[in-house]
């Protein structure tokens, strides 16, 4: 298998051959003399030719120099274009931007906050990827995305929106007809709607300021990988269901659904913008990250900030 081309030595090839001499390439380049000096001689070695003729007073290219300088010229050009390019777009809002959401949360809350971010910034394009799968922002090249959930330990960059309240919730048709529960341990007797992705296992867990905590696993009549989906069997009544409070929030005023065991709080989660570690972030990216962060920051059902 072939090595790689030296493609810092070509590059200082083209500008010693530029320029005429070692000590200005190397002032151009921002290298040492015997920096620039190794480069050349690796060419030489790896090519088994004479590059450069040297002398006391001048040095001039062989004829192996002269046939490599056009492409090597080009290498030196494209690599000062490209990183020319990318500098200016990691600083002006030009670009594009890959985002993971949630599914029901990206189509009901993220997109609808978008408009007037790309009227803002009409040069910035979105490119938004939505599921309730846990996405790998590094592998998948993601600039960012939006977890709502108590994070895990991780090498990834966080940035904590707000908090959201878990809201143990049913139409009242459901208790009309099966009364309201008081103790987690009533749950037993009644039927969930359940979000498959929950990460207690299966299990409702709850807090009381008094009596500590309690988890209570219920029997399900509905379980689905998207939240939003419990929504129409919930509000005919035919189960209760813990559900976030962004997506609770229009059936609670509108009295399609009630909460029910006040007393006993579930843990609550929070809305996180997550970033792959170690990378400095694209203005672009950054104007989103805080555009974001002041427009849910309004949000009627955001609860706590930090």
């Amino acid at each position: 298998m072939s090595k790689l081309p030296d493609l810092e030595a070509w590059a200082i090839f083209a500008k010693v051959a530029e320029t005429g001499s070692f000590a200005k390439a190397s002032a151009e380049l921002a290298l040492s003399q015997p920096t620039v000096s190794k480069a050349i001689t690796r060419l030489e070695q790896r090519l088994k030719t004479t590059l450069f003729h040297r002398t006391s007073r001048k040095m001039s290219l062989t004829a192996s120099g002269q046939a490599a300088l056009e492409r090597a010229t080009r290498i030196l050009a494209e690599g000062e274009a490209v990183e020319a390019e990318v500098t200016e777009q990691s600083k002006s809002l030009r670009g594009a931007i890959r985002i993971a959401a949630p599914m029901s949360f990206g189509v009901t809350h993220l997109g609808p906050a978008l408009p007037e971010f790309m009227r803002r910034h009409p040069e910035v394009t979105l490119d938004l990827h939505f599921s309730d799968e846990m996405i790998d922002v590094v592998a998948d090249g993601y600039d960012l995305a939006l977890r709502i959930s108590s994070l895990p330990d991780s090498s990834l960059l966080a940035r904590r929106l707000c908090a959201v309240r878990l809201l143990l919730v049913g139409a009242p048709s459901y208790f009309e007809q099966h009364g309201h529960p008081v103790h987690p341990k009533d749950l037993a007797g009644h039927r969930a709607l359940r979000y498959a992705h929950e990460r207690t296992g299966g299990a409702w867990r709850f807090k009381h300021r008094k009596k500590g905590e309690f988890s209570q696993v219920v029997p399900s009549s509905l379980v689905v990988n998207n939240a939003e989906a419990l929504v129409p069997a919930l509000n005919a009544g035919l189960g209760l269901a813990v559900q976030p409070e962004f997506l609770a929030w229009n059936d609670l005023r509108a009295g399609r659904v009630v909460t029910t065991m006040e007393e006993w709080q579930i843990p609550p989660i929070a809305l996180h913008i997550v970033m792959p570690p170690g990378r400095a972030k694209p203005a672009r990216v950054q104007a989103l990250i805080d555009y974001l962060a002041a427009h849910f920051a309004q949000a009627p059902w955001a609860g706590e900030r930090r």
